[in-house]
């Protein structure tokens, strides 16, 4: 069976950074089927020969090697029409141009909605009313990028939207997060190793930290930050993501229907939060500077860095807390899973004077320098019973080479029709639930404090002293790439 990707938006800055790279990649690594179309829609008034000579230009700015006679030949495969999604009679042009270039033949279509969220639902709209969504010989899939509405109302319009025109299973809702290699391997090293799955629990685990830090401040997307806020850009998707990754059951079988049930069951089971819990359960904080950005409103009360504890209340982590931390303007760009190990029961050599040895911890990192860190406790060479924390470690790219980007494995995974890696209909909304309460308590009268934070730093220092009053230290450090 051949592919088409029918690309909304094809004109915007996801196609052409992202999505156009991914592809060219995958046609290089011989990943894409033969015969696989791709198709642009957008406003702008080009012809096929105008968007491939723009698209040769910022994939060459985009891709790292990239091949100018790979580019030709996989310029084949493009295609372009001029299109509005408000319009109806556009949509059966599509409809047209599709048979076409697929020269009527039963073909896989993935429709890609790259555009502006409030477009989401015209398009959706537009495809049902021209019998775009379905085909007695071959499959119609459609992939929506975040955000999946902005609260739990906007979410089940949005879900509701596409269950008129979809069914679920054609439904892939994008978070790049999960397309990390690192994150795949998280799944490999809990389920494919003896040495961990035992481990991977309340006996075992303190605490679990969960950071996505970002080096560069809001910049000229301050109109759009300011009314969405750490909270709903971040936590909603990828900390969540990850979170679920982290804490999740094996499921019976490696496909999407069982990945995903598992999934659903940890956001089932997260505490929720009631009363006086929403002024102790994190602190928020702003980036000096912040208010004086573009866009921002000056006397704005959204938050640029936020820190969650958040408990799953399951037989596994029954009382082990997750730590969830994101901000903007911090020391680095870097994400992490930190898995903190409980202290030995009995500890044979921290007598006399001598500082107390730190814990095991597993440090997962997912970006930007992909591997893993192991750190235990080794006697010091030639001293008496003198401690030191050594690690293992672990690098991705050290047996890969160039690591592939996110949007490559998961546009695969939407032309095969794997969706093991793209988020369910009540996962989005189960996220929403979590998030939305704490987001209403953070702007009522009641809201804990505002901490103002150095750009360059890792957040507040209430932050630091949060963790510190439950006996806890966040793992601060740059990641160092080999």
């Amino acid at each position: 069976m051949t592919h088409t990707m029918v690309i909304f938006g094809a004109s915007g800055d996801l196609t052409s950074r992202k999505l156009i790279p991914a592809l060219y990649r995958l046609f290089q690594r011989k990943r894409l089927a033969p015969d696989t179309r791709i198709l642009g829609v957008a406003r702008s008034q080009f012809s096929d020969d105008d968007w491939r000579k723009q698209l040769r230009e910022s994939t060459a700015k985009f891709v790292k090697g990239f091949d100018a006679q790979v580019w030709d030949d996989f310029s084949e495969y493009i295609h372009y029409l001029p299109g509005d999604i408000n319009s109806g009679e556009d949509f059966h042009k599509l409809a047209a141009r599709c048979s076409e270039i697929e020269q009527h033949k039963p073909t896989t279509r993935i429709y890609y909605l790259a555009t502006m969220p409030q477009l989401y639902e015209a398009a959706i709209a537009q495809l049902g009313a021209a019998g775009l969504a379905h085909d007695d010989q071959a499959a119609r899939r459609i992939v929506v990028e975040k955000p999946i509405g902005t609260d739990l109302k906007t979410a089940r319009q949005l879900n509701a939207c596409l269950a008129k025109v979809f069914t679920e299973d054609q439904v892939y809702r994008i978070d790049h997060y999960l397309g990390k290699e690192t994150v795949q391997n998280l799944l490999v090293l809990r389920f494919g190793n003896t040495i961990f799955e035992p481990l991977w629990n309340r006996n075992f685990i303190d605490h679990v930290q969960i950071t996505v830090a970002e080096e560069v401040p809001v910049g000229r997307r301050g109109d759009y930050y300011d009314g969405s806020g750490v909270l709903r850009d971040m936590f909603q998707n990828h900390l969540l993501q990850l979170m679920m990754v982290t804490a999740m059951e094996g499921p019976v079988r490696f496909n999407a229907q069982f990945v995903r049930d598992e999934k659903v069951k940890v956001l089932q089971a997260v505490r929720p939060l009631r009363g006086g819990d929403f002024a102790d359960c994190g602190i928020r904080g702003q980036y000096e500077g912040y208010l004086k950005e573009q866009g921002v409103n000056p006397e704005s009360q959204t938050e640029t860095f936020a820190a969650l504890k958040l408990y799953i209340d399951n037989w596994r982590w029954k009382g082990v807390p997750f730590y969830l931390r994101s901000g903007k303007a911090m020391s680095c760009r870097n994400t992490q899973i930190v898995i903190q190990f409980r202290e030995p029961p009995h500890l044979l050599f921290g007598e006399g004077g001598r500082t107390k040895p730190q814990a095991n911890r597993l440090v997962i990192q997912i970006q930007p320098a992909e591997g893993l860190q192991l750190y235990f406790q080794t006697k010091v060479p030639d001293e008496e019973m003198k401690l030191k924390l050594s690690q293992l470690d672990f690098r991705f790219a050290s047996d890969a080479g160039e690591m592939p980007d996110a949007y490559q494995r998961l546009l695969q995974d939407a032309l095969l029709g794997d969706a093991s890696l793209f988020a369910r209909s009540d996962e989005v909304e189960l996220a929403w639930k979590i998030i939305d309460p704490i987001i209403a308590a953070w702007r009522s009268p009641a809201a804990p404090p505002m901490n103002s934070y150095p750009v360059g730093g890792w957040g507040p220092e209430s932050s630091i002293a949060w963790m510190h009053q439950q006996g806890r230290d966040w793992f601060d450090v740059c990641p160092v790439i080999h």
